[in-house]
């Protein structure tokens, strides 16, 4: 059983930057997709960022050109860098492991982003 852990949560003015981290307790083995997302108070979650074992990105139109997804398979790691945080940005961020067996959650940090 692969556990994921979020960090890096806090709360940023906006326009701020933020950085959020996501470990798997285990190697994550091949192949695989890791996926950033998000869910604001009454809203349902959704996808945010996503990128594969071979460095293949993806992002919301919402969030294309501030944020940023990457990894370190080494490190079983990956981030989201996230830029210009608006408050539509607030939310709790999840990140995901898509694989055999999968996928496996973490438990979610809390972005907060105040004007």
């Amino acid at each position: 059983q692969v556990q994921l852990m979020e960090a890096g949560g806090g709360q940023v003015q906006a326009g701020g930057p933020l950085s959020l981290s996501c470990a798997a307790s285990t190697p994550i083995g091949s192949p695989n997709t890791m996926e950033w997302h998000r869910q604001a108070p009454g809203k349902q979650r959704e996808l945010v960022a996503s990128i594969t074992r071979a460095g293949s990105t993806t992002y919301a139109d919402s969030v294309k050109g501030r944020f940023s997804v990457s990894r370190a398979n080494f490190r079983n790691t990956a981030w989201l860098q996230m830029n210009s945080l608006k408050q539509a940005d607030t939310g709790v961020y999840y990140c995901a492991l898509y694989r055999v067996g999968g996928p496996y959650w973490g438990q979610g940090t809390q972005v907060t982003v105040s004007s």
